[in-house]
């Protein structure tokens, strides 16, 4: 199940659509889905939670804490949604697409990917592209649909 906890102002406008995609996500990489919680907060929170757990002293879009078992995928991915937005504008890309990055990000982490060397990161940032894709083929699909 995936759940979605805002700790600011910020709120996914559809929240079942983002569901199913990271649901999606999952499955496409042979993952069983188990307990996903995201939590949207803004760069003091998200600072915190860095120093506190990770002893850095640094600002970060995302920090994610894996509690998978297997091929079963649990976790909690807190996301600082002012950071997305930072981002998104110097990277010129629009916030949503951004936030998906970062969201499946995240879950990619739990699949076993990483992206310490510049070798995972390329390969990373593949997997977030193609990941990104699915979000935009249910979104088309729905809007033919109707």
């Amino acid at each position: 199940m995936i759940s979605f906890n805002y700790e600011n102002d910020f709120e996914l406008s559809n929240e079942e659509q983002f569901s199913n995609w990271i649901s999606r996500v999952i499955a496409s990489e042979e993952k069983r889905e188990g307990e996903i919680s995201y939590i949207f907060c803004d760069d003091d929170y998200l600072l915190n939670l860095n120093e506190q757990y990770l002893n850095h002293d640094t600002l970060t879009d995302i920090i994610s804490f894996d509690y998978s078992m297997g091929d079963e995928i649990h976790g909690d991915i807190f996301i600082s949604t002012e950071r997305v937005k930072d981002n998104a504008n110097d990277f010129k890309v629009f916030f949503e697409e951004e936030l998906k990055r970062v969201m499946v990000h995240g879950v990619l982490h739990y699949c076993g990917y990483k992206d310490k060397t510049e070798e995972d990161e390329a390969l990373m940032r593949s997997k977030e592209d193609e990941k990104i894709k699915m979000f935009h083929v249910e979104h088309l699909n729905k809007k033919r649909a109707i």
